[in-house]
């Protein structure tokens, strides 16, 4: 048994070897062309599905709040973990084990956008495993800029609909840089299953999630917004007649959905 273990593991090793990517071309210039959508290609035909849409763009054309609503929805911890999230893993495990299945993952957008680039959509253990060591090497050659920009180029957002740009065009007719707070909430809250769950199917738990999205957005913006001067000025002239309450600390946890 353990001599059949070992041969695996150098089997393994072996494909991983073979799949290993070239980190340096994907470190900048052309968004690549995914394993997802050659899958999607491969398929198509078989089963009636449209033409694939995907309109890559460069990180500087997508909206801040576009780049906020994915990161809310997706892995608010992506700044600061090296492409793994401990804390969500453990939050995922509490929460199945509670509920005695499957029902949340806990996968970062580095992940996420390994599994998309090189592997499939199978749920396997191997894959899994793949994609462990994909991540540990995107994350120590890439850029976290750049590896948001391959994420939000490459990443489902509905059948056949690949990236933000033509999500945008799919969905609400306009250009990426177009669109509003409401929409990049619902583009953020078809990621965990953009089929089942989009602009277009608008159901139960779409809405849902959305309107969740679309509340941490409006009350980050709120937080960050500069203060208004007028009114400032009016204070400054007419001081209250009693001294102002203290101000509440701000918290300093990430914002998680």
């Amino acid at each position: 048994m353990l001599r059949g273990l070992l041969i695996f593991l150098l089997l393994d090793f072996i494909y991983l070897a073979s799949i290993w990517p070239d980190w340096k071309p994907l470190a900048s210039g052309t968004i690549p062309k995914t394993s997802f959508m050659k899958i999607y290609d491969d398929k198509r035909a078989s089963r009636g599905w449209g033409a694939m849409a995907w309109q890559p763009v460069p990180l500087a054309r997508i909206p801040r709040h576009m780049i906020r609503a994915v990161i809310v929805a997706e892995d608010s911890r992506f700044y600061t973990h090296s492409g793994f999230d401990l804390i969500a893993i453990k939050e995922a495990l509490d929460y199945n084990l509670d509920r005695g299945k499957l029902a949340i993952g806990a996968s970062t957008i580095s992940q996420q956008t390994v599994k998309n680039l090189y592997l499939s959509p199978s749920r396997n253990p191997l894959r899994k495993w793949h994609e462990l060591f994909l991540t540990w090497g995107i994350e120590h050659n890439l850029r976290k800029s750049r590896i948001l920009e391959l994420y939000l180029n490459v990443v489902e957002f509905g059948r056949g609909i690949y990236g933000v740009q033509a999500a945008a065009r799919a969905y609400y007719g306009v250009d990426v840089e177009q669109l509003n707070l409401a929409q990049v909430a619902e583009l953020a809250a078809t990621l965990p299953s953009p089929v089942k769950n989009n602009p277009a199917t608008r159901s139960e738990s779409f809405e849902r999630r959305s309107q969740r999205i679309l509340g941490l957005l409006t009350r980050e913006q709120a937080r960050n917004a500069p203060p208004d001067l007028s009114t400032a000025v009016i204070q400054a002239e007419e001081p209250p007649e009693s001294p102002p309450e203290r101000p509440v600390p701000a918290g300093t946890g990430g914002i998680t959905l």
